[in-house]
């Protein structure tokens, strides 16, 4: 069982990987940090774009010395093929660490998979710490991976006076974590050149209107895994293909106890979709939806 030394650093390692959202696709935005024999954090590391050294490469090489006898926590399981890369589990075992804690397993691992390999080895290992605390960073790319389609989110102010200034602040604020966006008919890369371009590429297509399942199924195999659409003007496209939306993102503005109904109404809500979250703003409410179907 994982010791509140090791569930700390996971905490830690999944606030890292973050750093890779937007930039790591087609690979998984992953963080590790590594422990010294005594518990003491001695390195950490997340993965930045493909072609570049992964999160437990990074880490280790901060530690140096200290991982020989201590535990490597890392959001994601160590990968077990040489790539671009070297194998992530091997450079542990490598660097003597004696233990491994692992937040979610790899659907994509090659062969037995990393931890089997790991365990192989002589080194202990254990799983699914703190798995759902892991998915708020892993989950849009899981996603993808299984579906072999980007996961999509939706974004849009509710009609009204300050729509276009609400839809810029959702711009702003969301764009970093995708790796692609639409917005103004524009389709641009989440931040600009952030991705290995020779692993990644802009669809030439920018209208999802026509063959949206299509159009997804092509920027998927151009390396995408995370698109973000802004605007209330993409509902025509959009609300006939929820089935294709993973989340939600509205902004509404704030109003009177008496008129809420004018602003909230049932129809932003899809049935199928469950509340993540709700926020108050200065310039009034934003919630988010995700889908909960398989």
């Amino acid at each position: 069982m994982a010791s509140d030394l090791e569930l700390s650093a996971m905490r830690q390692a999944i606030t890292l990987s973050a750093l890779g959202l937007g930039t790591t696709s087609p690979n998984p935005p992953v963080g590790c940090v590594i422990l010294d024999r005594h518990g003491t954090v001695v390195g950490a590391g997340f993965h930045r774009r493909k072609g570049e050294p992964h999160a437990e490469a990074h880490a280790l090489n901060a530690a140096g010395g200290a991982a020989r006898g201590g535990t490597a926590v890392v959001t994601l399981e160590p990968c077990n093929h040489v790539g671009v890369t070297p194998a992530c589990r091997q450079e542990l075992i490598n660097a003597g660490v004696s233990r491994v804690v692992i937040a979610v397993m790899d659907p994509t691992s090659r062969g037995e998979g990393g931890a089997s390999m790991l365990a192989a080895a002589g080194v202990e290992v254990e799983t699914d710490v703190l798995h759902n605390e892991a998915l708020t960073v892993l989950e849009p790319w899981l996603t993808a991976t299984v579906r072999r389609r980007p996961y999509l989110t939706w974004a849009f102010a509710a009609e009204g006076e300050h729509q276009s200034a609400a839809e810029e602040r959702l711009l702003l604020d969301l764009r970093a974590n995708a790796d692609l966006v639409i917005t103004d008919k524009i389709l641009a890369e989440g931040i600009s050149g952030g991705h290995a371009s020779a692993h990644f590429a802009l669809p030439g297509d920018t209208d999802i209107g026509t063959g949206l399942s299509q159009w997804l199924s092509a920027a998927y195999e151009g390396g995408v895994r995370s698109v973000l659409v802004v605007g209330y003007e993409y509902g025509a496209a959009l609300r006939p293909c929820l089935h294709a939306v993973d989340e939600l993102v509205v902004a509404m503005p704030r109003t009177g106890p008496s008129q809420a109904l004018e602003v909230v109404h049932s129809d932003l809500m899809p049935f199928d979709f469950r509340l993540v979250e709700v926020a108050a703003h200065e310039y009034g409410l934003r919630f988010c939806m995700r889908c909960f179907r398989a």
